[in-house]
């Protein structure tokens, strides 16, 4: 298993680009939008979704489960459904949900032994809401940073980031610094650290005597790839993972580069108790052998994690 680990940064652009968002998300737009005409849905219902079942051989680690508060024997969990695979979607019966993030989560719970209530929730309002208690637990592609452990805890299960795309047809090749971005047009997800990073950059252009890039947000998947594929925008930044099946199921598209990596985690309230138990059972996922099959469903095998880490600082560049 091909496994990255914090000295792995030769894919990174220098971290002067790239500053810390609060509470937005890593993660990409989802669903479908009524200008796409149900573009991600019609993807996530025509292409073949991973079924493989990884979860339900998993056993009880009692000495994680040991590691749970008193009394604790199901948690709320918050997700965010995101249109296509590996992200969080919908099986091709429109109600049962799948992807990566569902995957860790459940077979977490299986570790532990307890039952989770999965709830639907906007990315903007997963974090926000851990404060509040509303839920106990948020899996949806959130990157570890700097600003979000003052206020959030997390049990990192995979290495994820930042990264472009464009069609084929672009003269882009790979993006290292903003400033190749000046005069175009970049499509990405409403309320994420991909918006965050291209907003708090864009002097970089004005500062070179350049026409500053234009973001355009969107908070369905199908329009921005609509946006790319109609020509409205130059180029896509989003997750790595989300890229690069994004490219591997639709024609016209390439991936340009990783941009900047970031450990990926599941979200909890500042001082959780739930911490260490999470962190163990992520262990011994990857001890048992389940982790791997979890990342070759769904062909991520490149975010692995040798080991879990309770928040950890931001990776830089």
């Amino acid at each position: 298993m091909r496994t990255p680990t914090r000295a792995r940064n030769r894919y990174f652009a220098p971290f002067a680009l790239i500053t810390s968002a609060t509470l937005l998300l890593t993660a990409c737009g989802s669903g479908s939008d009524d200008s796409t005409g149900g573009t991600a849905q019609a993807a996530a219902k025509t292409d073949k979704i991973p079924t493989t079942d990884v979860v339900s051989a998993v056993k009880k680690d009692e000495a994680a489960a040991q590691l749970l508060p008193s009394g604790v024997h199901s948690l709320t969990l918050a997700v965010s459904v995101g249109g296509t695979p590996p992200g969080t979607t919908y099986l091709n019966d429109g109600k049962t949900l799948t992807g990566q993030d569902v995957d860790f989560a459940n077979a977490v719970a299986k570790a532990l032994g307890i039952e989770l209530k999965t709830e639907q929730a906007s990315f903007e309002a997963i974090l926000p809401a851990l404060d509040s208690g509303k839920y106990d637990v948020g899996a949806s592609n959130f990157g570890v940073t700097d600003e979000r452990r003052k206020v959030i805890d997390f049990v990192t299960y995979i290495n994820d980031g930042q990264g472009f795309a464009t069609r084929t047809d672009s003269k882009l090749t790979k993006i290292t610094d903003l400033k190749q971005l000046c005069g175009l047009n970049v499509a990405t997800g409403a309320g994420t650290t991909f918006e965050a990073t291209l907003e708090e950059n864009k002097k970089v252009c004005t500062d070179a005597g350049k026409k500053a890039y234009k973001v355009q947000t969107y908070s369905e998947q199908g329009a921005i790839w609509s946006s790319l594929q109609q020509g409205r925008s130059d180029v896509v930044m989003s997750t790595i993972n989300g890229l690069r099946y994004a490219v591997a199921h639709q024609q016209g598209v390439k991936f340009l580069n990783e941009f900047h990596r970031l450990d990926v985690g599941f979200a909890f309230k500042k001082g959780t108790e739930l911490a260490p138990a999470f962190q163990s059972a992520v262990n011994d996922l990857i001890a048992n052998g389940t982790y791997e099959k979890i990342l070759k469903k769904w062909g991520t095998t490149g975010s692995a994690i040798a080991k879990s880490e309770i928040s950890p600082p931001e990776l830089k560049g």
